[in-house]
């Protein structure tokens, strides 16, 4: 290794001294994920010129250390949740789109549909089949971190929750810690998102047609549309409202739906990424929200924050916000929320050995 005499190699470390990655200070837990990704990127690109390196061993690039400092610039950001887009075919087919050291430049934050497609891709590859009997339930438990935003305190809730399959017998349903018993519906009653198996199996696991099935459900009266660009913005808004809903309160669902409903989310027009966000176990990811065009500026969609992990997009939970109280004294809630585990079970309020 040669020593460092050559004024253009002083040059070249005062060049790397003064760069500025605009990235907030990472903490242990994302710097070790960074060089994890840092030292995976340089493996791989130098795995295919091991052959020739013998033969090049005297040759040394002219700006090493600007490249590798560059590299791990954006290895760090990717771990923080400063997610680096590129432009990756594959992530549109549903597969996990993984930031490339030799896609520098440009940078640009990761879009919304990039990481639900990944979103998409994980769950499909993960996720358990699974069959319950019409008389049996399926059973939840859900943590919940909730803070009061102006004194700071913190309070978690465990929330069981068993649901009749078929929607013939009565549930237990809980909300913050509070439960009760929900009564199957009437005949003539129907509501959304369905909970009962029968109902959600019918609902499309292809993402185009999940959307238009949705709008057809609640806007059926009109000429009807199979095509997404003939939605207009009202529509999108509550197509938007159906498929969080959807997400949100039937943490179990037929094999293929969740992960298309994901896909389906990514193609709502106003859907936006917002990096750097914690979920309900500190963990930094990237998150997924909506701005709605038809409510006045200032007022939250449905839906809050959905959490994924930036590198791999496992859903992580939930971010949301709760008041209680009237106008004077309204107390607000950040709530931090996550599946702890499930299970199908043959009666309800019985626990299962080992949720999955």
């Amino acid at each position: 290794m040669r020593d460092i005499d050559d004024p253009r190699d002083l040059r070249d470390l005062r060049d790397l001294t003064d760069f500025d990655a605009g990235t907030p200070p990472l903490d242990e837990e994302t710097r070790r994920r960074g060089r994890a990704r840092l030292l995976a990127a340089i493996t791989a690109r130098d795995a295919d010129r091991a052959g020739n390196r013998t033969a090049r061993t005297a040759v040394v690039s002219r700006r090493p250390l600007l490249r590798i400092a560059l590299t791990g610039t954006v290895a760090a950001a990717v771990a923080a949740g400063v997610l680096v887009a590129v432009q990756d075919d594959d992530a549109d087919r549903g597969r996990t789109a993984h930031p490339r050291v030799t896609s520098l430049p440009p940078m640009r934050n990761v879009s919304a549909r990039t990481v639900l497609n990944g979103a998409a891709a994980y769950e499909r590859e993960h996720e358990k089949t699974v069959s319950p009997r019409d008389d049996q339930f399926v059973y939840t438990k859900e943590i919940i971190k909730e803070t009061d935003q102006k004194s700071g305190r913190t309070k978690t809730h465990v929330d069981e929750n068993w649901r009749s399959v078929d929607g013939s017998k009565r549930s237990w349903i809980m909300e913050i810690g509070k439960g009760w018993w929900s009564p199957p519906l009437a005949d003539d009653q129907t509501s959304w998102p369905p909970q009962d198996w029968g109902r959600l199996r019918e609902l499309p696991t292809d993402p185009e047609k999940l959307i238009l099935a949705i709008r057809a459900d609640f806007f059926g009266g009109r000429e009807k549309n199979t095509s997404l660009e003939k939605i207009t913005d009202q529509e999108w808004s509550h197509i938007h409202f159906s498929l969080a809903g959807l997400l949100k309160l039937v943490p179990v669902m037929p094999e293929g739906l969740r992960p298309a409903a994901y896909e389906a989310l990514g193609m709502v027009p106003g859907v936006k990424a917002v990096p750097n966000q914690k979920d309900a176990k500190g963990r930094v990811g990237v998150a997924i929200t909506y701005d709605d065009p038809t409510l006045p500026k200032g007022v939250s969609s449905f839906g809050g924050y959905f959490i994924f992990d930036p590198v791999t997009y496992r859903f992580l939970g939930f971010r949301d916000e709760r008041t209680s109280g009237g106008a004077k004294g309204m107390k607000r809630y950040t709530q931090l929320s996550y599946l702890d585990s499930w299970a199908i079970v043959d009666r309800a309020k019985q626990r299962p050995v080992a949720a999955g």
